[in-house]
This record gives C-alpha cells, structure tokens and sequence, in this order.
C-alpha cells in the first residue's frame, strides 16, 4: 500500500498536484479570509469611535440615535424619548453609512 502511494507521488505528476493545492489554498485565503478579517476590523473600529449624535443600527436591526457613550456601552434614543442601554458590541453599523450603500 505505502508503496503505491510512492509510486503515484513519484510519478510525472507529483509536484504538479502540490502546486494545484498551494495555488488553491492561496486563492481560499484571497477571497474568503482576507474580506472577513477586514469586515471585522472596520467594525471594530466603528464600535471604538462610536460618539452622541451619530445614528446607528443595532445588529436586532433597532434603529437610533446615540445619546450617551461609556466605555462599554451605548445608549440609543429609538423614538420620542424611549432609550435603551445596549452593549457596544451590539451595534451593526452606522445608519449613514448603510444610506450611502443603497
């Protein structure tokens, strides 16, 4: 058995099927682990400079302006006054920013 796979490792092909795989691991890291790490430090640094005034989303899709900020939290105006205490990690994104992707 181990000698069959020597056999076709040592084969014409052999390097070929290494390089294919590289090649695939490379363009996997391109187009799906690159995007995704940058997705998460854009919002990282959403959360992070997060003020009052901005409008935001939450990731439960309430939408708000922010009134108060502390280090681990946010409070959302949501309607006339209503306000809720959510956890910075919670927010989605900034409302405008969601209208200029339209």
């Amino acid at each position: 058995m181990f000698n069959q796979i020597l056999l076709q490792i040592g084969g014409e092909g052999g390097y070929s099927s290494f390089i294919m795989l590289g090649v695939m691991a490379v363009v996997f890291f391109i187009f799906f682990i690159r995007p995704q790490q940058k997705k998460q430090k854009d919002q990282k640094k959403f959360t992070q400079e997060v003020k009052k005034g901005d409008q935001a989303i939450t990731i439960g899709g309430i939408h708000g302006k922010i009134v108060e900020v502390t280090d681990t939290t946010v409070t959302l105006d949501i309607d006339r006054g209503t306000k809720i205490v959510i956890e910075k990690s919670s927010l989605s994104m900034e409302l405008s920013k969601k209208a200029n992707e339209k």
